[in-house]
């Protein structure tokens, strides 16, 4: 992973074998080496916000993208993605929620409150990988971001 300030793609994912997976399928298709992997929502609201151990960042170095898992522990998903939304600086960043959640009110709240994706994590691990792989195409090649 590169340092902090370089960073295109950040996962906040809780369960380190699917953050893995993800990192893994980004690398094998040459998407990013400018990965960032955090492992609770306060630690993404420390990181986007460049807050307490992340305080070094630079606040101007947005991810290209963030992949988010919904139910984090400290701060779940939905109050990462809210404060994100909710916030001048980092409303435009692509938030993919990538969760197991297949729940209708999940999503129905995701949107609401401004997710531009929201995937439920296949469970065959090939399937994963691919589903990974497709985002990054997408939200990293193809789709224009402002800057």
């Amino acid at each position: 992973m590169k340092k902090m300030n370089e960073v295109e793609i950040l996962i906040v994912e809780d369960n380190p074998e699917d953050a893995e997976i993800a990192v893994r399928a980004f690398k094998k298709n040459k998407l990013t080496n400018k990965l960032y992997v955090v492992n609770d929502g306060e630690q993404a609201l420390d990181f986007i916000f460049a807050k307490n151990d992340f305080a070094d960042r630079n606040k101007l170095a947005k991810p290209k993208i963030i992949l988010l898992d919904l139910k984090l522990p400290k701060v779940d998903g939905l109050e990462v993605l809210k404060k994100i939304k909710g916030n001048e600086k980092t409303k435009v960043i692509p938030v993919i929620m990538l969760t197991s959640s297949k729940e209708e009110s999940d999503i129905i709240h995701s949107y609401k409150l401004g997710v531009n994706s929201y995937i439920v994590k296949p469970v065959d691990f090939d399937k994963f990988v691919e589903a990974v792989s497709n985002l990054g195409l997408y939200w990293l090649l193809l789709n224009e971001n402002p800057t």
